[in-house]
C-alpha cells in the first residue's frame, strides 16, 4: 500500500530536519532516514515500507494518508542557522482603535492617498504592505523553512486590500495567525478568512478593557471569540497587564478556559508609544511581575536552551524595515526590498552568557524582553519584571 504525505504536514529543513503539522501546530524532529522516507511520500507516487509501527505513528499523528494528495508543495532548502522560524509581518499600520498602550503611538486612521513621505514614498505606502510585497515576502519566508506567520498590524483588516492577501495565503505551506482586535470579525469576513488561528486582544474584564481601548470595544472582542470558535478556528488570547486590571485574572481564567481558548499570552506593556501619555495605567516590577503566572499554552513563538527571547524571531513592518521583532522598528537591521535572508543574516542572536543576569533562573525566564530591559536601563541586564515574577 502507498501512503501520502497529509495535506496539512509539510517537511521542514531546519537545524534539525524536521515534518510540521500546520493545523495542529506541532513540529516533529526527524532523523536523516525517516526524512528520505517522507520526502517520497510527499511525491504524486507516494511512498511503501514494511516499517509498519512508523507507518501507524505517522497516521496516528495525521502527517501521512492513504489517500493520494496533490499539490505543489515548497522546496526543499536548508534553512539559515538559526533558523527563521517565526515572522511578525505588520501589514498595516493603520487601526479602527485608539488604545491607551498601543506602543505604536498615534496613527492616523486614513493617511492621504497622495503626498510624498520619506525617500519620494506616498504617506500610502508607508502605512502599509503592498499585496505583491506581502506575496513576495510569505513566498521567501517559505522557502528558508519558515513555520508561522503572524499577521500583525495597527489592525490587520483595515488594511485597503485585505481581501486580496487572504486570497493568496493558502499558497503557503506556513501557518498563518491573524492579530486582531476582533471589532471586525463578521461572520461574513469569518467565512471568507483564510488563517488557522486568531489571536484577539482582551485586557480585562469589561470595565478593564474598555478603559484601555475604548466604550464597547469589551463585548464586541468577546463576541469575536464566540464567532470564530463557532466557525471552528483555533483562538487565543493576548493580555497586556494593567494598572486597571489587576483583580481581573482569576476571573478571566475562568473565561477563557470555558470559552476554549487555545492559548492565553500574558504580558506587560513597554512604557513607550501611548503609554507614556497614559501614566494611569502603567505597573511596576515589583506588582506587575506576579502576574506572569497567569496565561496557558505554548505561546506564539519559543527559543531555543542558551539564547534569550527570539532567537528564531524577525519583523518586517508596514514601511518595509525588518527588526529583530516589531519593538525595534526604530532600529532596523534592513528593508525587505534587500531580502528577507539577507536582513535576518544580520540580526545577532542574544545569548544568555552574555547577559549580566547570574541567578539560577536565567534558562527559563531567558533575559526577559531584551526591549523592556534596555527601556529600563539595563541593555545587558535585567528585565527587573521577569526578576519580581521569580523573586530576584
Amino acid at each position: 500500500m502507498n501512503y501520502y504525505l497529509a495535506q496539512d504536514a509539510s517537511l521542514k529543513w531546519l537545524e534539525t530536519p524536521s515534518v510540521y503539522h500546520i493545523i495542529k501546530d506541532e513540529l516533529y524532529e526527524l532523523d536523516e532516514l525517516s526524512f528520505e522516507f517522507l520526502k517520497h511520500c510527499a511525491s504524486v507516487k507516494g511512498c511503501s515500507t514494511n516499517d509498519t509501527g512508523f507507518i501507524d505513528y505517522c497516521l496516528k499523528e495525521e502527517l501521512l494518508t492513504r489517500d493520494p494528495v496533490s499539490q505543489k508543495r515548497a522546496p526543499l532548502i536548508k534553512s539559515p542557522v538559526p533558523s527563521l522560524r517565526y515572522l511578525e509581518l505588520q501589514i498595516t499600520r493603520r487601526c479602527n482603535f485608539r488604545c491607551k498602550h498601543c506602543f505604536l503611538g498615534t496613527y492616523p486612521p486614513t493617511p492621504p492617498l497622495v503626498g510624498k513621505g520619506k525617500g519620494g514614498l506616498s504617506n500610502q505606502s508607508l502605512s502599509e504592505l503592498s499585496v505583491s510585497r506581502v506575496t513576495a515576502i510569505l513566498k521567501e519566508f517559505e522557502e528558508i523553512q519558515g513555520l508561522r506567520v503572524l499577521i500583525t498590524g495597527g489592525e490587520p483588516l483595515v488594511h485597503r486590500k485585505f481581501e486580496e492577501i487572504n486570497e493568496r495565503l493558502p499558497d503557503f505551506f506556513i501557518r498563518k495567525v491573524l492579530f486582531t482586535n476582533g471589532s471586525l470579525l463578521s461572520r461574513n469576513v469569518l467565512k471568507r478568512l483564510n488563517v488557522n488561528e486568531i489571536q484577539i486582544s482582551i485586557d480585562g474584564l469589561e470595565y478593564a478593557h474598555d478603559a484601555l481601548r475604548g466604550k464597547g470595544t469589551y463585548r464586541l472582542a468577546i463576541d469575536a471569540v464566540k464567532r470564530a470558535i463557532d466557525f471552528g478556528f483555533g483562538v487565543s488570547v493576548s493580555t497586556m497587564v494593567h494598572a486597571g486590571n489587576l483583580e481581573d485574572f482569576d476571573e478571566m481564567d475562568r473565561l477563557f478556559k470555558r470559552l476554549g481558548i487555545k492559548d492565553w499570552t500574558v504580558d506587560i506593556p513597554c512604557v513607550t508609544g501611548n503609554l507614556t501619555d497614559n501614566r494611569d495605567f502603567h505597573i511596576s516590577p515589583q506588582i506587575g511581575g506576579k502576574y506572569f503566572r497567569y496565561g496557558y499554552g505554548k505561546g506564539i513563538h519559543s527559543s531555543t536552551a542558551g539564547f534569550g527571547c527570539g532567537l528564531h524571531l524577525a519583523a518586517v513592518m508596514a514601511d518595509g524595515k525588518v527588526a529583530k521583532c516589531t519593538f525595534y522598528a526604530e532600529h532596523p537591521v534592513g528593508n525587505i526590498k534587500e531580502g528577507l535572508r539577507e536582513c535576518w543574516d544580520r540580526i545577532r542572536p542574544v545569548r544568555l552568557d552574555d547577559l549580566t543576569c547570574d541567578c539560577s533562573h536565567i534558562e527559563s525566564c531567558r533575559g526577559g524582553c531584551r526591549f523592556r530591559a534596555e527601556l529600563i536601563g539595563n541593555p545587558l541586564g535585567k528585565d527587573l519584571y521577569k526578576c519580581s515574577f521569580y523573586g530576584v
